[in-house]
């Protein structure tokens, strides 16, 4: 047995048992030096294409999900979604579109105010948390998506949205994503991290 099929062997093992999804450096950081964890994943990916199981990147990590078109036999085994409020999935899209936003430039954009039950049930589905703050008169704080958001929605970074690219060129968004989940260290256009949330009533 070669060193690369034992070392596909130790991925897939780590990436089954694992309840979280892995990134490249967690996988490696567990598998000998020589390791090419890169071509280690591709093949993996590729050997579970068809199968009832894929292996997919999700918010740059990886993990084993139910092959899409068979989703249906495990319809009884999820759980529930709570149903998100017009205002709720208004607020969403506005904040994954539009981060790192301030609670007044969603409400710019809706043109309604933005009641507090609408943000709680966005933190409470794990989908927004708090950036940090902006370097403006107040220092508001401002609003992004987290990766439990990219990973229930299927997608492996923000610029997988529907017509991200064409709403950027349009010159609808200013937004850029890169380095969205360097874990609320502050940008050029924000200031400390902030990690509670009721701080947006500040």
């Amino acid at each position: 047995m070669s060193d690369h099929h034992e070392h596909i062997r130790m991925v897939e093992a780590l990436l089954f048992a694992s309840k979280e999804p892995l990134d490249e450096a967690n996988i490696a950081a567990r598998l000998p030096e020589e390791a090419d964890i890169s071509q280690a994943l591709e093949d993996i990916q590729k050997h579970y294409e068809n199968k009832g199981f894929n292996l997919v990147r999700l918010a740059g990590k990886w993990l084993f999900v139910t092959a899409a078109d068979l989703s249906w036999l495990l319809q009884d085994e999820t759980e529930k979604t709570r149903k998100l409020s017009r205002a709720a999935l208004e607020t969403l899209a506005i904040i994954a579109y539009h981060q790192p936003i301030t609670r007044t430039e969603i409400e710019e954009i809706r043109g309604v105010g933005l009641s507090r039950g609408v943000m709680d049930v966005l933190f409470d589905a794990g989908w927004i948390r708090p950036r940090g703050r902006r370097r403006t008169p107040g220092k508001p704080v401002t609003y992004g998506i987290t990766e439990e958001f990219l990973i229930h929605f299927g997608l492996d970074d923000i610029r997988d949205l529907p017509g991200f690219d064409e709403l950027k060129a349009a010159g609808l968004l200013t937004t850029e994503p890169t380095g969205l989940f360097d874990d609320l260290a502050p940008s050029s256009e924000e200031g400390s991290p902030v990690r509670d949330p009721e701080e947006e009533e500040d």
